[in-house]
């Protein structure tokens, strides 16, 4: 899967002209719409909503102002923009550059695109919220954050956006703060990101070390120049990264529990923003792993493990939202399964991660549009004929969960079963494993899905006694589902057919592998195999109580124990240390420190004691003094 033609020997940027030269435009609106959100205090309560929709909405509009532009260029490799000198220390010179080219472009369309809708629900959806100015502003800051991300054109400028999306997330998914798990999950992800963000930080620190140098162009220029273990070292440390902001293996773990925050924040974390950063980041850096066939290995391994735990682990989950957050974990891991199987895959894998884009914010909204209307309950068991009271919702959800499956003609077939046959293309046996592993995990994803679709729309009603009559979303959220849902249908034909081309100045000439009809047939008979298990199990409903389960399915429910695992390597080991160095710091430490003041004190407390004030005392101190002195003199002359 090598390209038919490589990228020009020299990557360079030209210096934006026309309405290009104001691209910075895209992230200072929603960055000041933040500060204005957040610093206006009350006296913006009224309107905070309205401005926040509105820069996201502008911003839309500039990007595709930008992206017609772009488009028209005879050279679409790229426009870089230097705003002013960032960090000036030593040898390194780092600017506030921005780089607009077709990968940053598509990206700025998804965020700005996608999370306007996103914006435009949270206004209905945070209606009686009291802090919804507050989540406005948090909302702005993430998506600004986001955009720095994809525009930097350098690795310090995307790891500044990198950051800022962690603090704006952190925000979001402790929104709800008093509640003890939105605390805990947004100290979780916080926490966990930490350690990915570390492995990115220090592997900034090595190519600057081994180029002098972050800029895009001269490090992709010079990655001939670095030995080939410089190399691997480097790109792994990015994955490391990645897989903290996307939730892959074994940094996964805090993704679903950011379903704690409110459902919007949901949405635009796993749809739009967050989570498709480390797949941006491989896409980006993918002269550095192309250089690298280890790390591209290592990559490929990572996406197919997390895209079966995703599944299995989807199966068993009775929360709506979690469900979905353990497809996002899922689908994203073959989005890393494209990036590192390299050549065409990478824009097969970007292909795929705008359509989730669309039907992933559809149905993480539909979900909310499902709690709207059952007094905030999210447990799918206690659902059922909702179709009957919620039209829209149904219908929405159901061809975002047909898109999600890759039931053809939507676009979850076009983009996924494309990275399949693009696996079973790599070479070798490894190549059977890895397209085996996501024609399994293309089943199971049908068959999780189905179940949620089932148990929260179809068969009987299963409802607590607080829920009295469901009811349908007002317009303001149920207009964004219709257009994501439209999305869902049409955006992976659509994109199949140009981001190929439109990518070629990023990633060069790609061979296409073509069709392969048996292993698109298969996939859509696994896929339906799925489906239909997972009606016949659950169209008539399911009981209330938990269920008796095997070990496997206990396993799943568990998180395949995967936080059990890392409480026990990682928190308790850290506990454990944390306490000893107390009890040193306090037994040992400040017990030297106190014990001798302890014993200055109490000597000097025990010799004031000699100090009575009486001559005939001092006397026989003199006297005693003398006679020792004469003693030893006596002693000496004797001896």
């Amino acid at each position: 899967m090598q390209p038919t033609t490589s990228l020009a020997e020299a990557v360079s940027f030209a210096s934006p002209s026309g309405a290009l030269s104001s691209f910075w435009l895209l992230i200072a609106i929603p960055l000041v719409s933040a500060a204005i959100l957040l610093l206006a205090g009350r006296r913006a309560d009224k309107w905070g909503h309205l401005l926040g929709v509105a820069s996201v909405g502008v911003a839309f509009v500039l990007g595709l102002v930008y992206f017609f532009q772009l488009h028209g260029m005879n050279n679409r490799q790229g426009v870089s923009l230097n705003l002013f000198q960032f960090m000036p220390v030593g040898r390194l010179r780092v600017d506030f550059g921005l780089l607009y080219d077709p990968l940053s472009a598509m990206f700025v369309l998804l965020i700005t695109g996608v999370g306007f809708l996103i914006h435009l629900y949270a206004v209905g959806y945070m209606e009686h919220d009291p802090g919804r100015r507050r989540f406005f502003g948090y909302f702005n800051l993430f998506v600004a954050a986001m955009l720095l991300l994809v525009l930097g054109n350098n690795y310090v400028m995307l790891y500044f956006g990198w950051e800022g999306v962690g603090l704006a997330s952190y925000l979001l998914i402790s929104f709800w703060y008093l509640r003890p798990s939105a605390a805990t999950a947004g100290k979780k992800a916080f926490l966990m990101n930490r350690v990915g963000d570390a492995g990115f930080a220090i592997g900034i620190f090595l190519l600057f070390a081994s180029l002098g140098t972050v800029q895009y162009d001269q490090v992709f220029n010079n990655v001939n120049k670095l030995s080939a273990g410089t190399v691997t070292a480097v790109a792994i440390l990015l994955l490391v990264g990645a897989c903290g902001k996307s939730g892959q293996f074994p940094l996964q773990a805090w993704l679903p529990d950011a379903m704690e925050g409110p459902t919007p924040v949901s949405a635009l974390i796993h749809a739009a923003t967050m989570v498709t950063a480390g797949v941006y980041l491989i896409a980006r850096s993918h002269p550095i792993f192309d250089a690298s066939d280890a790390a591209k290995t290592v990559v490929v391994c990572v996406g197919a493990l997390t895209l079966l735990i995703g599944c299995v682990i989807g199966c068993a989950k009775d929360d709506i939202k979690r469900v979905l957050a353990w497809s996002t974990v899922s689908q994203i891991g073959y989005m890393f399964l494209g990036v590192g199987l390299g050549g065409v895959a990478y824009a097969l894998a970007l292909i795929h991660l705008l359509a989730h884009g669309f039907f992933k914010a559809g149905l993480f909204l539909g979900s909310g549009s499902v709690m709207h209307g059952m007094n905030d309950q999210t447990d799918m068991r206690r659902f059922g004929g909702l179709r009957k009271y919620m039209p829209i919702t149904w219908a929405t959800t159901g061809l975002g969960y047909l898109a999600l499956i890759g039931i053809p003609p939507l676009s979850g077939f076009f983009t996924k079963e494309p990275i399949i046959v693009a696996a079973y293309h790599h070479e070798g046996w490894l190549g059977w494993v890895l397209g085996t592993a996501a024609l399994i995990g293309s089943g199971l994803t049908a068959f999780y899905m189905t179940r949620l679709f089932v148990l929260t729309f179809h068969g009987p009603k299963r409802w607590t006694e607080d829920v009295k009559h469901p009811h349908e979303s007002p317009k303001i959220m149920t207009i964004p589902l219709i257009v994501l849902a439209v999305g869902s249908v049409a955006a992976g034909g659509l994109l199949a057919t140009s981001v190929v081309g439109w990518l070629t100045p990023v990633f060069g000439e790609q061979v296409e592998h073509g069709e392969n009809w048996w292993v698109t047939g298969f996939t859509i008979l696994v896929t339906l195999a799925g489906v239909g298990l997972a009606w016949a199990l659950f169209s008539k409903g399911t009981a209330l109580a938990e269920q008796p389960a095997g070990p496997v399915v206990t396993a799943a429910r568990n998180n395949l124990y995967t936080d059990a695992f890392n409480e026990a390597v990682f928190e308790m080991p850290g506990k454990y240390l944390t306490r000893a160095l107390v009890f040193l710091d306090n037994r040992g430490i400040d017990g030297l420190v106190n014990g001798l003041a302890a014993a200055v004190g109490g000597g000097s407390g025990r010799l004031r004691r000699t100090q009575t004030g009486f001559v005939r005392s001092y006397a026989m101190s003199i006297l005693g003094g003398a006679l020792l002195v004469v003693a030893a003199m006596l002693a000496v002359t004797l001896g």
